[in-house]
Parts: structure tokens; C-alpha cells; sequence
């Protein structure tokens, strides 16, 4: 066994990990970063990064078929789906050297290839090595959640982790869970010519403003998928290429191929956590808000194993809190209030900090909540992606929160987030000037919103206004 000591021990090179041992290394730390599995974790291999290339071939196919208002005759697409996961590997190679060992060699990082294990406090084993470290950052990332169905264990079914591996076009996609991710791939699988069904316990994309999902549902049930929602699953039964899926009340669903999206579970059980007096939950370390073990003040928990939101970008914000704290010996402590969110569907779907309900729950009389229509934009009309609406919730001057549904939406939220992070008011936004036409004006034109009552709505601006005009030479 081979003996290490090291400044900075990384366990998981995903997004969170890696953002750490780069910045750590780069500011003079020596780093040791363990990786069982492929370096970029489950983003680049299983996760946004495929995901995003399969509904980017998804949208090309459909737009031979979306034109005829413009006067482009629709033609039916030929769909080779083969090619098509050929292009989302293609995108993976091009990203995979941003992540690989050896770049993270270059920089000065210590890569080791194996699982690693707690045998003490600040003592890991991974593979010949045993590593003693000041610090330890576990970003071990989440897997896909297996439900305890009956039946399941019989029938062949895919997650995120096996779909891109998928060569043959599924004729009929079952998707359970309307999440993002299963919403995403229905749309992805249904412009590819899949049949597709989604089967959803709960209310699909029910994590979002309910009027703004609606907006999303309909255009998926538009395009010829199938939501059933209020649907909990009893019993998968089948075999591959003939499944099928009872849920309460007796309903039957018939496909070819079953896709599980019901969530994620937090990657702890190779650790050993216990030997380490690390304590954790089923939702991953528990930790406090400086992302620091509650049990082990040595040890930091990041991305989606430390319980909390689980998004790449929210990876990558822990991982600048924790260099701060394990380098710099810096105060630093984690606020989701600025954290956007976004579902890549078509339109999209993006949200950061309250909602319309949270808003009123907390707020009450003071909140307003300001809407734009994209129907108003210019932009909008002229791409014809004139379906969507912003809202902004919005007290005392300072927005709160922000949802979009629209085009561009995960684009549009990002100013949002800005303004939250930085406690901007209105005022801020409404003097910003976009160029035209372009939908970032939908940003501007919702500050404008909150401004129109008050300026155009107001008796005693009138008077003044009156007042002036008369002594004006």
C-alpha cells in the first residue's frame, strides 16, 4: 500500500470536482482528485451533456416539419437514430479533453483511478494508495433511483445511464417520471419517431409555476405525446420490446422500451462514511451551510451528494465556496435564493428563487407580481415563437423570483439570477437597453411592467405633468 499526504483529497471527478481540483491546484495546493468511474461524471457522460445533444437532433428533425406558416413546405424527416446517438457521442469527445486526466495531470493534480473509501477521519483508501489529507471534499455525484415496482426486476428498462447507449429507435418510449429528464427525452424520442407515453405519480414538471408548465405540457401534447398524470405505478410486467405498466386504478400502458426518471439518489455507499464519523441521510452528507460535515469538520460535501439542489451549476457554485474556505480560510456559506433552474424542452421552462405561491405565502400584501407576454415581443412574432410568458414576483422594488416559459427561457433567467444575487431593484432592470429585436428584450419589457401603473396609471403625475406643460416656454 502505497502511503500519500496531500492538502486537498477530491473524491469524484464530476463538474464539482473537478472545478475544485482546477482552482485548487492553479492557487497552489497540492491535490490528490479519485475517480472510479469516467472522468466528467454523470453531466458529461450520462447526463446535460447528451441530453441536450439528443434534443438538439430532436429539433432539427423537427423543423423540416415546422415551416409551412413561413411558406417552407413540411417534408418528413428521415430519422437514422443510429446517427443520432453517433452525434451525441461525437459531442461528448469534443468536451471529454476539458475533463480528462490528462489535463488535470498537466495542471499539477494527482488523478487516481479507483473508487475511494473512508479508513479514518481524514484517511482514504483508493485502490494501492492510502491517503491522509487536511481536507477532503466528497463529490460523488448522484445515480439514477431504482423504485421498488413490482415486477421490475424481471423487465428490461433504461435510466439516463444506459439511454445513450440505445442504438435501435424505441417504437413506443415509456417514460416514467415527468420530471425534466423524462420530459426532456419524450420530446427528444418523439421528434426522433418514437411513440412516446409519459407516466407520472404526481403532476408532470410539478416543481414548477403550474400555469407556466401548462404552457410546456401543451405543446408536448401537441406534438403527439402522451401525459398521463395522477398515475402512480403498481406493477411493470413484459419482456423487451412488449412492456407493460399498471398503475393505480387498473390502467395498463403498452410499449416497446421503459425509461425510469423518478429522481436521483446521492452516491454514498462505497464510502464507508461511519469510519469516517461522517453522518448522512438517504439524500446524501449531512452538512450545514458551509457545505461542511456536521460530524467532521475536515471534510466538505458538494453537487448533488450533499443533499440539496442538484443541478451541474450548483456543483460548480459549492465548489468556489469551498475553495474559499479549505484555501483561503475565507467565511463562506450557501444561499439557494440566486439558483436558476431550467428544463431544455421546447419551449423551455426556467425558474430562480420564489415562485408566484412561495412569494405570496411569505410576502402577502407587499408582493406584486409583474407579466409579460412573448406575444408582445417583436422577436417572438417574427421567429414565430410567439407562445410564452415571464412572470416576476417582485417586493418592495426587488425581484424575488422570476419564472419563463418560452423560447430561450434558460437563457432569459440568467439576468434574473443577476439580480437577485446582487439585491438589484427594477429600476435596474427597466434601464437596461437590449438591442431589437431580440427576446432579451422580454427581461426589460417585465421591469417595464411594474413601472406602466405607476407612471401611467397616476393622477398626480398627470397633474404635474399638466403643470409643467402650462409653465414650459
Amino acid at each position: 500500500m502505497m502511503q500519500l499526504k496531500t492538502d486537498l483529497l477530491i473524491i469524484g471527478a464530476g463538474s464539482g470536482g473537478l472545478s475544485v481540483a482546477a482552482g485548487a491546484v492553479q492557487m497552489g495546493a497540492d491535490v490528490t482528485l479519485i475517480e472510479g468511474g469516467e472522468m466528467g461524471g454523470d453531466c458529461l457522460n450520462y447526463g446535460c451533456v447528451p441530453s441536450k445533444s439528443l434534443l438538439a437532433a430532436g429539433h432539427a428533425a423537427h423543423a423540416m416539419q415546422a415551416g409551412g406558416e413561413m411558406g417552407v413546405r413540411p417534408s418528413a424527416p428521415q430519422v437514422d437514430y443510429a446517427v443520432a446517438k453517433d452525434y451525441v457521442a461525437d459531442v461528448i469527445g469534443t468536451i471529454a479533453p476539458h475533463d480528462s486526466q490528462e489535463r488535470f495531470e498537466a495542471l499539477g493534480v494527482r488523478v487516481i483511478r479507483a473508487y475511494g473509501r473512508f479508513i479514518g477521519p481524514r484517511h482514504v483508501q483508493a485502490g494501492e494508495y492510502s491517503i491522509t489529507a487536511r481536507r477532503i471534499v466528497i463529490a460523488t455525484g448522484s445515480s439514477p433511483l431504482v423504485p421498488p415496482v413490482p415486477g421490475l426486476e424481471d423487465v428490461p428498462y433504461l435510466t439516463n445511464e444506459t439511454l445513450f447507449a440505445l442504438r435501435e429507435r424505441p417504437e413506443h418510449l415509456l417514460i416514467v417520471g415527468g420530471g425534466p429528464i423524462g420530459m426532456e427525452m419524450a420530446q427528444a424520442h418523439r421528434r426522433l419517431g418514437s411513440e412516446v407515453t409519459v407516466i407520472e405519480g404526481l403532476k408532470a414538471l410539478g416543481n414548477d409555476d403550474p400555469e407556466l408548465a401548462e404552457v410546456v405540457l401543451a405543446r408536448l401534447r401537441g406534438e403527439g405525446i402522451e401525459i398521463a398524470e395522477g398515475a402512480m405505478v403498481e406493477q411493470v410486467r413484459g419482456k423487451a420490446g412488449a412492456i407493460e405498466v399498471e398503475v393505480q386504478g387498473g390502467r395498463v400502458f403498452k410499449g416497446s422500451h421503459l425509461l425510469l426518471a423518478v429522481g436521483r439518489r446521492a452516491n454514498i455507499d462505497r464510502l464507508d462514511l461511519e469510519k469516517a464519523g461522517i453522518a448522512a441521510t438517504g439524500a446524501g452528507v449531512t452538512v450545514d451551510a458551509r457545505l461542511r460535515s456536521t460530524t467532521n469538520r475536515h471534510v466538505y460535501a458538494i453537487g448533488d451528494v450533499a443533499g440539496g439542489l442538484q443541478f451541474t451549476h450548483v456543483a460548480g457554485y459549492h465548489a468556489g465556496l469551498v475553495i474559499r474556505q479549505a484555501l483561503l480560510a475565507l467565511p463562506a456559506r450557501e444561499t439557494t435564493a440566486h439558483i436558476p433552474w431550467a428544463t431544455y424542452t421546447d419551449p423551455e421552462l426556467a425558474h430562480v428563487g420564489l415562485t408566484e405561491v412561495q412569494a405570496r405565502e411569505k410576502y402577502a400584501a407587499p408582493l406584486e407580481v409583474v407579466r409579460f407576454d412573448y406575444s408582445e415581443n417583436d422577436r417572438a412574432t417574427a421567429i414565430g415563437q410567439r407562445e410564452g410568458l415571464i412572470k416576476v414576483m417582485v417586493v418592495r422594488g426587488r425581484p424575488v423570483g422570476a419564472s419563463i416559459a418560452g423560447h430561450q427561457a434558460g437563457e432569459l433567467i440568467a439576468l434574473w439570477s443577476m439580480a437577485i444575487a446582487n439585491k438589484m431593484k427594477m429600476s435596474q432592470i427597466a434601464a437596461m437597453v437590449a438591442p431589437y429585436p431580440t427576446i432579451a428584450e422580454i427581461n426589460k419589457r417585465a421591469a417595464g411592467a411594474y413601472f406602466s401603473p405607476r407612471l401611467f396609471d397616476n393622477p398626480m403625475l398627470k397633474r404635474v405633468v399638466g403643470l409643467v406643460q402650462r409653465w414650459l416656454p
